[in-house]
């Protein structure tokens, strides 16, 4: 397994408390509330990403692109 899968985890995690936190709080309309919740999404996005390619590229064959015909 690959490093970025516990890194985008802790991200998808501290992404989506920060999504929540901003939510309860956004009563308030205070600018902050409103950045912890873009935040919190570009975390979670970031998150999502990192651990989504990094299990894709464990799960891949490797490619060989030396054995094609030439052209």
């Amino acid at each position: 397994m690959s490093a970025f899968v516990p890194v985008g985890l802790v991200a998808i995690l501290a992404g989506g408390a920060l999504v929540v936190s901003g939510i309860r709080k956004h009563e308030a309309q205070h600018p902050r509330h409103v950045a912890m919740l873009i935040g919190g999404m570009m975390l979670t996005a970031f998150g999502i990403v990192i651990a989504g390619f990094a299990i894709a590229y464990n799960a891949a064959a490797p490619l060989d692109l030396n054995t094609g015909a030439t052209q």
